[in-house]
């Protein structure tokens, strides 16, 4: 048989009885969910003051799975593996102690921490002083220590069970999954949006994926691959939804209408506008996103007070005082790390000398030759699905155009780069013909080229091109590469 006690997070504990016992009831049902999927009969009972989860199974992997299910419940902040053992004295305490902790205590020094419900006729101090000199006379190589031993040996005591703790770990914490309101995260497949969904998720609340497509497909393998993963992981006991807009067309509009400098704030500001409009259409009632606090431009002080002027819709920064060390700590915790690695940040490419200062009238005066009917196109025609549909899109390999360092004879090189950059550094290629064709206008141009050729597209970092390429790809235009010299 298999034994955990789960201890409730302190913050549910001080809360008042009818709040504590709604949140004890969701998180004994999650856990019972949860662990469901390992052993279909598990025995999950509220204590009021913790909550037990037994298993009549005793292999090793059962044990793993339960374990590792415990971790990555919200809610959970520390659980103990015991054995459960009846008692009619000390002694009997004593010799079931024993043999569980005699390994661990080998060449440590140690003492015993005995916490005790009911009525007995000792007290916790007498099971300590027994116990721990058993212990002491019996197990050679090792030593009692009341200060800062190497080990603890930890026996909870109740009526007339004794719960002889095995081991004890760390679960996520926060509050049990959905005590707190929906909230829909921008994700971008980065470090700092999964780290937030993830803080958001470990809040108790239900988080939804919002993903603005800037990328083509392979942008959206990987944002969707992230996205499973945080909710298989850790909320996966809540049904959530996953919304694709497709801001391409916004991007492009951007770029053609919109002073350079300006692009960036604009751009988040569009992006509120639209994650607002698709909140209000799912009745949720705030946007979550990863900025933290001057990690770049747009994210000053006086930048995110511009963003935030643009809808009444509560945008929540759980990172916004976190470093990006931090950051991605957190990220390597969780799992998401690596996926996070092979995403490219998308959204930084579009503006040149962006401004960390932005001034609302002016920011105004440029969105006013913005055609906001792009903006209402692309929300209408947002995709929305059910998390769980999208696993088999989740699991497809992020594909990559081949990138080549030496040009043939005949080569056409498509210079992608913005006219701002093209003009402060042209780029000229001897014996190669180069064309330039803002990356904004591909979409709309690339057709209009002679086909039975190859093209070689490029820009100042291969992020552009690269994405572009896909883009094109998808398109049906499969003789296209990226020249990266």
């Amino acid at each position: 048989m298999l034994k955990f006690i789960v201890k409730l997070h302190p913050e549910i504990v001080i809360k008042s009885k009818s709040v504590r016992k709604r949140f004890t009831k969701i998180l004994e049902k999650n856990i019972k969910l949860l662990l469901g999927r390992v052993d279909e009969k598990v025995f999950v009972k509220n204590n009021w003051d913790n909550i037990t989860v037994v298993s009549q199974l005793s292999d090793d992997n059962t044990r793993l799975a339960l374990i590792d299910g415990l971790k990555r419940v919200p809610g959970v902040t520390l659980f103990l593996e015991v054995q459960e053992v009846s008692f009619e004295s000390l002694d009997d305490i004593y010799q079931h102690t024993l043999p569980l902790v005699r390994k661990q205590i080998e060449n440590k020094t140690f003492c015993v921490r005995v916490k005790r419900q009911g009525k007995h006729d000792f007290t916790s101090s007498d099971v300590e002083r027994y116990v721990g000199g058993g212990l002491n006379q019996n197990v050679e190589t090792a030593s009692v220590k009341l200060t800062r031993p190497q080990e603890t040996v930890k026996i909870e005591i109740k009526d007339q069970f004794a719960y002889i703790v095995r081991a004890q770990y760390r679960g996520l914490g926060g509050f049990p999954l959905p005590t707190q309101e929906d909230v829909l995260s921008l994700m971008s497949g980065g470090f700092d949006s999964g780290v937030a969904s993830y803080q958001m998720i470990r809040k108790g609340a239900r988080t939804h994926f919002l993903f603005f497509n800037l990328g083509g497909a392979a942008h959206e393998i990987g944002v969707k691959q992230v996205s499973h993963y945080l909710w298989k992981q850790y909320s996966s006991t809540h049904k959530v939804k996953f919304i694709t807009v497709d801001f391409e067309p916004v991007v492009a509009e951007i770029l053609e209408n919109v002073e350079n400098s300006q692009m960036g704030v604009i751009l988040k500001r569009m992006m509120m506008r639209a994650g607002s409009a698709v909140a209000q259409k799912l009745g949720i009632q705030a946007l979550v996103t990863g900025e933290s606090i001057g990690q770049v431009s747009s994210q000053t002080l006086a930048n995110l007070s511009v963003i935030d002027r643009v809808t009444e819709t509560l945008i929540l920064r759980p990172l916004i005082q976190n470093d990006k060390e931090e950051i991605i700590r957190i990220a390597r915790e969780i799992g998401t790390c690596e996926m996070a690695e092979a995403m490219p940040e998308y959204c930084g490419v579009i503006s040149k000398k962006p401004t960390v200062k932005a001034v609302l009238e002016k920011i105004e005066a440029e969105e006013a030759n913005f055609d906001f009917d792009v903006l209402d196109t692309v929300v209408d025609n947002a995709v929305i699905k059910d998390i769980r549909d999208i696993e088999v899109e989740a699991k497809e390999e992020v594909k990559e155009a081949e990138n080549v360092k030496e040009l043939p004879e005949n080569a056409v090189v498509v210079d992608i780069r913005s006219p701002e950059e093209e003009d402060a550094d042209p780029l000229e290629i001897e014996g190669i013909e180069v064309i330039h064709l803002p990356f904004f206008r591909l979409a709309t141009k690339f057709g209009d080229l002679p086909q039975d050729k190859d093209y070689y597209l490029y820009c100042s970092k291969g992020v552009m091109s690269q994405l572009q390429a896909l883009i094109l790809h998808e398109n049906g235009f499969t003789k296209v590469k990226v020249y990266r010299p």
